[in-house]
C-alpha cells in the first residue's frame, strides 16, 4: 500500500533551482535512506513533505488519516518539565482517560440500591467503552513504554527526574527523538537520527527502526547505519532523485557500475563527436560543392546530436598518499595504569595501551565514558591524571579536535595549507586540496566563511600535511557528508603514519582501523581487528561468558568460577522472575477480561451490590496489571 507519493515536485529560491520533477513513492512498512551532498535539497524535500514549505510545482499524496512524524536535525526543545513529564504529555489524552475511569469508577462504587438503575447501566456501558479505549491506547503500558525509549537512547533512571532546559544540546536531542518515536506515527522524517548517540544507543535505534511498523525515510551520514536499517536508497543529485534498491552498501555497488557505464558512454560519445568534426574539417578542406554541402549536411545533423554532460567523478579518485615528514621509531605509545578524575569523580581508570608504528587504532565506548579526555591526556592538553604516558622516538603528535581550533579564520584556503608546506609548489597544493574537493574558487574562500565539514576537512588536511607522524583525532566524520568521508578514508589508508581515532563511525572505524579498544569506566579490552571483528569477538566472548586475562592466579581463577555460578545462577532467577511475572500478567489480563464481560452482562444490572464489588475488584486488579508491566520491562531493560 502506498502511503506516500510526489509527482512533479520542483522548488527554487529566488532563481536557483534546488529540486526539480522529483517524482517517488513510497509503501507501507519500508525503510529508505535519503542521501546527497550537503545543499544537495534533502531536507528541503522533507520541509516540503512536511508542508512546512510550499513547493513550486507538483503534488503530493498521502491517504487520509496517515500521521506524519519529523525529526528535524538542529532542533532544541525548550521546557521547564522534567525529562519524564515531557515524555508524558504525549499521553495526555490517554492519563485523562484514566483519570476520567478513576472518576467513573468511583461513581459506580457509590451506587446503592435506592439509586437509578437506567443511570448505573449508562455509567456501566461508558465505563466499559472506555476501558477498551484506554487499553487500545497503551493505557497500562505507556509508562513502562516511555523508560524503555528513554534508556535505549543512553538516559538512566536517575536523569528522568532531571529538568530538560539544564540538559546539553545532545540531551534535548535525544529528548525530542524519544518524543518522536513514542507519538507513533504513521511515516517517520528522521534527518541525522544518529547525532548524538552512541554506540549502543545507535544500535537500539537500528532495531527499532527494523521493528518499527511503518515507513521511515532517514536522512544519514552514518552509511554502518543505513546498512543495518533500509532496504531503498534515494539519492539526490544535480537537483533530481534517483532510486536504488538495496541498504548503502549494495546501493555502492551499483553506484560504481552505473558510474563507469557512463564514464564508457561518455567516453563514446566524445570519439564520436571527434571523428564527425574531423570529417567536417576535411571535407571543407577538400572545397568542392558537393563536400562542402556534406559538411554542412554533417554539421546540421551533429548539431543535433543530444549534447551528453560529462559524468561526475570524484577528485578522491587520485590516491595522494601523505607521508609524515619524520619517521618515528617502531613504538609509538605505551599507557599503564592511566586514570583521571575531576574532584570526587572518577572518569576512567586502569588504562592500559600499546600502539606501534603504522597501526590505526580506534576507540569506542558509550557517551562520557571519557574518551576525548583519554586523548587530550595524551595529545599533553590535560596534565591532571595519574600513571604513565610514554611516547616512541620521534613521535610527533598531531591533535584533531571538534571544534578546530588550529585553523586560522583570517586566512584563505590555500594559505592554510600552503604556510604549513613551503616548500610544496602551487600544483602540489591545488593537487591536495582538490582531493579533500576544495576546487576552482573554493581555494581562496575565507576560513571563517567555510562551513562546519569544510572547517572538518580543512583541519584534517592541514594535519595530515603536518610534521606529526602520530595523529589523534577527536570524531573526525562529524559534520562531514558521504563524500568527504570517504575521502578522509582514503586518504588515512594511504597514510604512512600512525592513528588512534575516537569515533561512533562504525562504518569508518570497519574500512580505517585494525585495531580496536573498547573502552569502560574500569579500563580499556583490546581487540585486534576491526569493528565487524570486535562485534565478532564480543558475542563470542559472551556467548562463552568468558573474560580473556594475561595470566591468572589459581585464586583468581577460583573467584571467577564462582562468579561464573553466581552469574549463572542470576541468570536462572531473573528467566523464572520473567517467566513468572508473564503468566501473572496472562492471569491479570484474564481476569480482567472476565470481570468486564460480567459487569456487562444485563443481569448484573439488578444487583448493584454485586456492581460495586466486581468494580473493585477491576480496579485492583487493574493496578496489579500496572505494576506487573513495569517490573517486567524494568527486568527486561536489565
Amino acid at each position: 500500500m502506498i502511503v506516500l507519493s510526489c509527482n512533479d515536485i520542483s522548488k527554487a529560491y529566488v532563481v536557483d533551482n534546488i529540486i526539480e520533477n522529483i517524482s517517488f513513492t513510497v509503501n507501507d512498512n519500508e525503510k529508505i535512506g535519503l542521501i546527497g551532498l550537503n545543499g544537495a535539497g534533502k531536507t528541503t524535500l522533507f520541509n516540503i513533505l512536511t508542508e512546512n514549505l510550499e513547493p513550486d510545482s507538483g503534488e503530493i499524496y498521502r491517504p487520509k488519516g496517515k500521521r506524519l512524524g519529523y525529526l528535524k536535525q538542529n532542533t532544541i526543545i525548550e521546557s521547564n518539565r522534567t525529562i519524564m513529564d515531557e515524555m508524558l504529555t504525549i499521553y495526555s489524552d490517554v492519563i485523562s482517560m484514566e483519570e476520567e475511569l478513576h472518576e467513573m469508577s468511583n461513581k459506580i462504587s457509590t451506587f446503592t440500591e435506592n439509586d437509578s438503575t437506567e443511570e448505573l447501566e449508562r455509567l456501566m456501558e461508558s465505563y466499559s467503552k472506555m476501558s477498551e479505549k484506554f487499553e487500545e491506547a497503551d493505557g497500562y503500558s505507556f509508562k513502562s513504554l516511555i523508560k524503555g525509549v528513554l534508556r535505549g537512547l543512553g538516559f538512566t533512571d536517575s536523569e528522568f527526574d532531571k529538568p530538560v532546559n539544564l540538559l546539553s544540546g545532545g540531551q534535548k536531542s535525544r529528548v525530542m527523538l524519544a518524543k518522536l518515536l513514542l507519538e507513533e506515527a504513521d511515516i517517520l522524517l528522521l534527518d541525522e537520527p544518529t547525532n548524538h548517540l552512541d554506540i549502543q544507543a545507535i544500535s537500539w535505534l537500528e532495531k527499532y527502526i527494523r521493528d518499527f511498523k511503518g515507513a521511515v525515510i532517514i536522512i544519514s551520514h552514518d552509511r554502518y547505519f543505513l546498512d543495518n536499517t533500509v532496504s531503498r536508497i534515494f539519492l539526490m543529485e544535480n537537483k533530481n532523485l534517483k532510486a536504488y534498491n538495496g541498504n548503502y552498501t549494495e546501493f555502492m555497488k551499483k553506484r560504481k557500475t552505473e558510474l563507469e557505464h557512463e564514464i564508457k558512454q561518455y567516453e563514446e560519445y566524445e570519439r564520436e563527436i571527434e571523428r564527425q568534426e574531423e570529417m567536417i574539417r576535411r571535407l571543407h578542406a577538400y572545397g568542392s560543392k558537393r563536400n562542402i554541402r556534406q559538411a554542412f549536411s554533417r554539421q546540421k545533423a551533429l548539431d543535433k546530436i543530444k549534447k551528453m554532460d560529462r559524468p561526475v567523478t570524484d577528485s578522491k579518485k587520485v590516491k595522494l598518499r601523505f607521508t609524515p615528514k619524520i619517521k618515528s621509531g617502531r613504538d609509538v605509545l605505551n599507557v599503564e595504569s592511566l586514570s583521571v578524575s575531576y574532584s570526587d569523580h572518577q572518569v576512567f581508570k586502569n588504562v592500559y595501551m600499546s600502539i606501534y608504528k603504522g597501526e590505526r587504532v580506534g576507540i569506542i565506548g558509550p557517551n562520557g565514558i571519557g574518551k576525548s579526555t583519554l586523548l587530550k591526556v595524551l595529545a599533553n592538553k590535560l596534565e591532571r591524571f595519574e600513571g604513565t604516558v610514554i611516547l616512541g622516538h620521534y613521535v610527533n603528535i598531531g591533535y584533531y579536535d571538534q571544534e578546530q581550533t588550529s585553523l586560522d579564520s583570517e586566512s584563505t584556503v590555500i594559505d592554510e595549507i600552503w604556510d604549513y608546506n613551503p616548500d610544496s609548489n602551487y600544483y602540489d597544493i591545488r593537487t591536495m586540496l582538490a582531493q579533500f574537493l576544495f576546487n576552482g574558487d573554493d581555494m581562496y574562500k575565507i576560513v571563517g566563511d567555510l562551513s562546519g565539514g569544510e572547517k572538518g576537512r580543512l583541519s584534517l588536511l592541514k594535519l595530515m600535511t603536518s610534521n606529526a607522524n602520530f595523529l589523534l583525532m577527536d570524531e573526525p566524520t562529524n559534520h562531514l557528508d558521504i563524500d568527504s568521508k570517504e575521502i578522509l578514508e582514503d586518504a588515512l589508508l594511504n597514510y604512512d603514519g600512525t592513528i588512534l581515532v575516537v569515533s561512533h563511525d562504525r562504518y569508518f572505524l570497519n574500512k580505517v582501523t585494525d585495531k580496536i579498544y573498547d573502552m569502560s569506566a574500569d579500563g580499556v579490552f583490546q581487540y585486534l581487528g576491526n569493528y565487524d571483528y570486535y562485534l565478532q569477538k564480543k558475542a563470542e566472548l559472551e556467548e562463552k561468558d568468558e573474560e580473556v586475562t594475561v595470566s591468572k592466579t589459581k585464586t583468581q581463577i577460583n573467584a571467577e568460577k564462582k562468579k561464573e555460578r553466581e552469574s549463572i545462577r542470576d541468570r536462572q532467577q531473573r528467566d523464572r522472575t520473567i517467566k513468572s511475572l508473564e503468566e501473572q500478567i496472562e492471569m491479570h489480563e484474564n481476569k480482567i477480561s472476565e470481570l468486564e464481560h460480567e459487569l456487562c452482562q444485563p443481569s448484573t444490572y439488578d444487583d448493584k451490590v454485586l456492581i460495586i464489588d466486581l468494580n473493585e475488584k477491576l480496579n485492583i486488579c487493574k493496578n496489579e496489571l500496572e505494576d506487573l508491566y513495569t517490573r517486567w520491562a524494568e527486568i527486561m531493560e536489565e
